[in-house]
């Protein structure tokens, strides 16, 4: 009975549906993550507060990563290949596991002036709506899946060039305490854009092995 319920599955799309919506849940846990980053150093949410919210959204990307696993333990076919669809939920995993060590930081450093970050944050969320049009591709329009990813990339490597300019900021400055933390938190940011560039990069090599 379980073999047929997948076999009328595959038939149906549906597998290729529950793969994409657990990825589409993971991105959208991300995004939440960014925002609220955005939200914090823009003074909208207290750094406690964004602290704890952060806690409810993390448990949320990682549910969603364990549909996906256990969609891709049953899955017959998947719309790329397994690997690719793991090495991207767990490049998505990555990127909000950085913005939760952002918040967390911020929390615990108490740096001012940290509006300077929101360029930075603007990019994630960039690269972040670039994979979930790729994701969204997958099934509809394979085609556009690579382009897609380029976005994401781009954005990835826009964040790195950022974080470059910003460490020469601060090391062209007196080195106090404060100066060193704030290169921890951009720090960061240059960790989730190089978690998106991976993503990117998974969900690319996935759409040219098709």
């Amino acid at each position: 009975m379980k073999r047929l319920r997948r076999i009328r599955d595959l038939m149906t799309g549906r597998m290729d549906s529950a793969l994409t919506e657990a990825l589409l849940g993971q991105l959208e846990a991300t995004k939440q993550g960014a925002w609220l980053a955005m939200a914090m150093i823009g003074g909208e949410v207290g750094r406690t507060g964004a602290h704890e919210q952060m806690r409810t959204i993390e448990h949320l990307g990682d549910e969603e990563r364990r549909r996906l696993v256990d969609e891709l333990r049953n899955a017959l076919v998947t719309p790329i290949d397994r690997e690719d669809l793991f090495r991207l939920s767990r490049s998505i995993d990555d990127v909000l596991d950085s913005l939760r060590d952002f918040v967390r930081e911020s929390h615990l450093y108490r740096v001012p002036d940290q509006i300077r970050f929101s360029p930075l944050l603007d990019q994630v969320i960039a690269g972040i709506d670039a994979l979930e049009n790729a994701v969204r591709d997958l099934a509809s329009r394979p085609s556009a899946v690579v382009h897609d990813a380029l976005e994401a990339k781009k954005m990835g490597g826009q964040i790195r060039r950022m974080y470059q300019y910003e460490i020469s900021r601060i090391f062209s400055g007196e080195i106090t305490a404060d100066a060193l933390k704030q290169r921890e938190l951009v720090r960061r940011l240059e960790i989730v854009g190089m978690a998106i560039g991976e993503a990117a990069d998974a969900i690319a090599d996935g759409a040219m092995k098709r």
